[in-house]
Order: C-alpha cells, then structure tokens, then sequence
C-alpha cells in the first residue's frame, strides 16, 4: 500500500426530515447566500423547507446554476456575494450546483482572476467563504470532498480543481428529497458513482486489500439497486443506499494509499464542454473503450473485478476481461445510456476535436502509468464510435 494521508472535515446528516438541522448548522448570524439549479428545487419544496429552517438569517438566492456549471454564470454569484457582504454559501442541489458553489466561495476571496483557480487546478486557493450542503441528486460525490469542475463556455474548457479549503462545513442528505428526480438523472447518477469507484480501484495491484473489497462492495451495491432505483422512485431504502454509497464512492476513502486513474474523466469532460453531454455520459461512452485499450495493463485488476464485481471466474483470462468489459457496457445500457459517440449523433470528427482539446489543455499523459498519450486517447475514442 502507497504511503497516503487522509482529511476530511466535511459532517454528514444523513436521514428523512434533517433539513430543520440548519437552523443550528449554519452560524445565527450568517449572512446566507442560498444557491440552486432550476425549478425543481422550489416546486418540490425543498427551498420552502430550507428558507423555513434559516429563520431569521439574512438570506439572498442564487438561481439558475446550469449542468456542468459554467465559469460565466458563477461569476455573477460571486460579484453578488461581494456586493451584498455575504459570508456563509448553501447549496441546494446536486453535483453541479455543489462544484459551481465551491468554485463561488474561493472566488470570492481571490485577489487575482478567477479563472487561475481553474488554471492552477486549485493550487492558487488559499481562502474560502465557508459552505455548506443541501443534496438532492446522488451522483458526483461533491457533498463530501475538497473538489469539483467547471466549464467556461467561451473557450469550451471544462477543469477539474481542487482545494482543502472548499470541503463543505456540513451536508444534508435527506433520501426522500430524490423521490421527484427525473429518471435520467437517476440513471445518470448511477453511472456517476460507479465510474468513480472504478477510477480509483480498476488500475494495478497496490495491496490495498481494504481498499480493494470497500470498492468491490460499492460497485456491487450499485449493481444490486440500479434497477429498483428506476423503477421504484419513493423506496428510502434504495435511495438512502444510492445517496450514501455515491458520497462514498468520492469522498477520498477508497483512493487513499491506491493508485489511481482518472483519464475517463479528462477525456470525458472534453466531449461535454464541446458537444454539451450529460457529464456521466461521457463516462458510459469512454470508459467500456478505454478498459480495453489497457487490458493489459489492467490485467490483474480486471481479473479480480470481473470475478468479485461480476461473478466471471471461468475461462480463459482474456475471456474472462473481454466478460468484464462487455458487463461493464452493458450495465450503463442498462440504465438507458448510450455507450457509443455515434448514439450522441457524433462521428470521426468528434475524435478530432476530443484529441485537439486534449493537446491543447496539456492532457497528454493520462491514466494510472502516465501512458495514455494522445495516439492511445484517439484510439480510445475511435473505439468509442
């Protein structure tokens, strides 16, 4: 096992009816700034729920935060944070409402241009506005660790950054608060969580035995809950299950003292800040293709999790990664998402314009080994047609 150190501030509460706690969660005096995506978070109740809990508190909102939230938008919620003196941030929403807050509440104490935020990976954060977490859509993990990512349309740059300064005070997570998502952002979710997992155990033997079987027993509890999470909107236990293993599925357990991968992701945030798809979309379409163009160099790992993952232990060794694979695929399938650029109507030229991107932002090393350059992503992606 790698030599790691593990730090994470972030209190959880978790359960029905948990959205009164802020009124002692967040400081009395907070001057609160409400952040949330469209409609969905005021038609179902939640933002009456949470204006109710804050009481007394001086409150102002921030609506309209988009998927994969944009660099142009969250610049206005950080000029309002400065102009109204505001000083606690509270997110409602998902992943997306989550990251764009994280990158507000650094901005907003940032001397320089906000976009070296992105450009330095989160490197140039020394400060933060403190905030919290109202979560309403299972998915990303953000609720409970130090990253996130954000697009800016007017160069069609999508980065990821990080800082130990924008770990959420708290989060609340109330299952029953996902009954009313629509079943695309289930599903999305779904395949959110389990690549995520997969980036940080799919990569080579490290002796991380408890970091192997804590993974082993996320994915196959995403697995198990996939279909009735679909098909059942209002069953708590399968929600609670979905909400919590996501949040575990990021929240630096599993990663700690493994290798890790990742190159899914930074090939997958090209084809969303280009062709606008669905972040764990991109996931489907570049993770089946990405496995086998590095079976080999997978190849322990594979083995294992197709045989603790999915129950393959007979055949061949390449008959039994090509089984992998081909569960691996068809469980995104089954959740209804494309797993092919040509279901998104992309072709050849999307390939090219990944692998532009891909050079141009410096993404020519990729992967656990650093060996997926720029030939081997285009080839990823050819495969992905």
């Amino acid at each position: 096992m790698q030599n790691f150190e593990f730090y994470n501030p972030t209190k959880i509460v978790f359960g029905a009816d948990t959205i009164a706690k802020l009124s002692t969660l967040v400081p009395e005096h907070a001057r609160v700034l409400i952040l949330y995506g469209g409609a969905s978070a005021e038609k179902n109740g939640t933002l009456a729920e949470v204006r109710a809990a804050l009481g007394q508190r001086h409150v102002q909102e921030f609506g309209g935060i988009e998927p994969n939230p944009s660099y142009e938008t969250m610049l206005r919620a950080v000029e309002q944070l400065r102009r109204e003196k505001l000083d606690f941030l509270l997110a409602v929403g998902g992943g997306s409402v989550i990251d764009g807050s994280k990158f507000a509440a650094a901005a907003a104490l940032y001397d320089g241009e906000p976009w070296e935020i992105m450009q330095s990976f989160g490197s140039a954060v020394t400060a933060a506005l403190p905030l919290g977490v109202v979560l309403t859509l299972p998915a990303t993990g953000s609720e409970m660790n130090n990253g996130g990512v954000i697009t800016r349309k007017s160069i069609q740059t999508k980065l990821p950054f990080h800082s130990s300064h924008v770990f959420p005070r708290f989060s609340v997570l109330d299952p029953s608060k996902t009954y009313t998502l629509p079943g695309k952002q289930v599903a999305n979710g779904i395949a959110d969580a389990f690549v995520h997992i997969v980036e940080q155990y799919l990569t080579y033997p490290a002796g991380g035995m408890a970091q192997d079987r804590f993974a082993e027993g996320l994915l196959q509890t995403l697995v198990e809950i996939a279909p009735r999470a679909l098909a059942r909107p209002d069953d708590y236990e399968v929600r609670a299950n979905l909400m919590w293993v996501a949040s575990l599925a990021l929240n630096g357990l599993i990663g700690a003292g493994v290798p890790q991968d990742w190159a899914t992701h930074l090939i997958g945030h090209e084809l969303t800040a280009l062709y606008d798809i669905d972040h764990a979309r991109t996931l489907a379409i570049v993770l089946p293709s990405l496995l086998q163009s590095q079976r080999d160099a997978k190849r322990a790992k594979l083995l294992q999790y197709g045989a603790r993952v999915w129950g393959i232990d007979a055949g061949g060794e390449d008959e039994r990664i090509t089984a992998a694979i081909q569960r691996t695929r068809a469980f995104f399938e089954s959740l209804g998402i494309g797993t092919r650029l040509s279901d998104y109507g992309l072709g050849q030229e999307a390939v090219d314009a990944v692998v532009a991107q891909l050079q141009a932002h410096g993404m020519t090393a990729l992967g656990e080994h650093k060996k997926i350059d720029l030939a081997a992503s285009r080839a990823i992606l050819h495969a992905a047609l």
